[in-house]
């Protein structure tokens, strides 16, 4: 029986991506993200929704690090308690796109010619609507909320993920070892989760990457809308949607949150190109690292 491929390129993958100032941008912003909504779950310096209309629009000082906003609230305090929903946003619509791009590249590669042609069909009208037009139609079903925009981000850049990643699924599943499964009686299933989808992993890690700040954008611009994030939970969108109309006289306030929401989308997508550079072969990284 053929051997499955070792893929000797793969074990540099993690040093090429360190040594990428994309890729460690990316992982530096990821982490940072993740220790801000770790650390918001147990502290933070004020209450995040309580109020106080004789602290309004305090400047920056050693209490407000960030200052407050035209209710009172710490702005820190608040950012710090938001980053829990963007990465609620981010993990939960990657894997939601991550699931449907595999049932859809799977079905698109590995059943009957006539069922691909149907699911090629399907993918291309579903990638025909906009991600923030499908929020918003399940947010008039369904009422705003962050399930709504996890549901509708998954969906639209699952189905990316799916016509993305079928051509590879189909080259792969025409390798020497993914018939040699088969004629040992592997059955479809376990050939697909045994040798095929660990052999296109590096795609879907980069598509899934792209998708967590396409789902920071959404959440924010729902928000904004007034379809993400309930009222009474911090929310970089909403927070920016109630400042920016104070623009004009407290400008500052606007910008910490348009930072942050910045910063974190510009992250996600180095951390995607990164990973790409890292785990192509044919770029050849990671073989001069391994070399």
């Amino acid at each position: 029986m053929t051997a499955a491929p070792q893929n000797n390129h793969r074990p540099g993958w993690a040093r090429a991506l360190l040594r990428s100032p994309s890729g460690l941008f990316g992982l530096t912003t990821t982490a940072l993200l993740i220790v801000c909504a770790a650390v918001s779950l147990v502290w933070t310096p004020f209450d995040p929704v309580q109020t106080d209309v004789l602290s309004k629009w305090q400047p920056p000082s050693a209490e407000h690090l960030l200052g407050t906003d035209n209710i009172g609230r710490d702005i820190f305090s608040v950012l710090l308690a938001g980053s829990r929903v963007t990465l609620q946003v981010a993990i939960g619509s990657a894997v939601v796109a991550a699931v449907i791009g595999i049932v859809f590249s799977a079905l698109g590669s590995l059943t009957a010619r006539w069922f691909r042609e149907t699911i090629a069909v399907l993918i291309d009208i579903l990638i025909a609507f906009p991600t923030l037009l499908i929020a918003m139609m399940l947010a008039s079903a369904f009422g705003g909320s962050l399930a709504v925009v996890i549901v509708a981000v998954g969906i639209s850049f699952g189905v990316n993920v799916g016509r993305v990643s079928r051509p590879e699924i189909r080259r792969v599943s025409r390798s020497e070892y993914v018939v040699a499964g088969t004629a040992s009686g592997l059955g479809p299933i376990r050939n697909l989760t045994r040798h095929v989808l660990p052999n296109v992993a590096p795609v879907f890690i980069v598509q899934l990457s792209w998708c967590m700040a396409v789902a920071v954008l959404a959440e924010t611009g729902l928000s904004y809308l007034g379809y993400g994030a309930p009222v009474s939970m911090p929310s970089w969108g909403r927070v920016l949607a109630e400042l920016q109309r104070y623009i004009g006289i407290h400008p500052l306030s606007v910008v910490w949150p348009g930072i942050a929401i910045t910063v974190t989308v510009l992250g996600f997508n180095l951390l995607g190109d990164g990973l790409r550079d890292a785990t192509d072969p044919r770029l050849g990284r990671s073989a001069v690292i391994t070399a």
